[in-house]
């Protein structure tokens, strides 16, 4: 069975520990992930619009993850 990513681009994010009232990071949020070849109907229940679905290639993705601490590279 294949996996699925759904990402938008809408909504908004901040940073850690910001001070400011605007936004200050544009980046994509994860919506959910769906294994199969129907639709998520959660995703109708959002208040999203605009959904990018992805395949997931790799079908141990999650386990497989890796982590980056930017704090190691600064």
């Amino acid at each position: 069975m294949k996996n699925y990513i759904f990402i938008t681009k809408q909504g908004i994010t901040y940073q850690s520990n910001t001070s400011s009232p605007e936004p200050d990071i544009e980046n994509c949020q994860v919506i959910g992930f769906a294994k199969g070849n129907n639709e998520n109907e959660d995703l109708l229940k959002t208040n999203f619009d605009e959904v990018i679905c992805m395949e997931l290639k790799n079908e141990d993705y999650y386990s497989k993850a890796k982590y980056f601490y930017l704090e190691e590279y600064k």
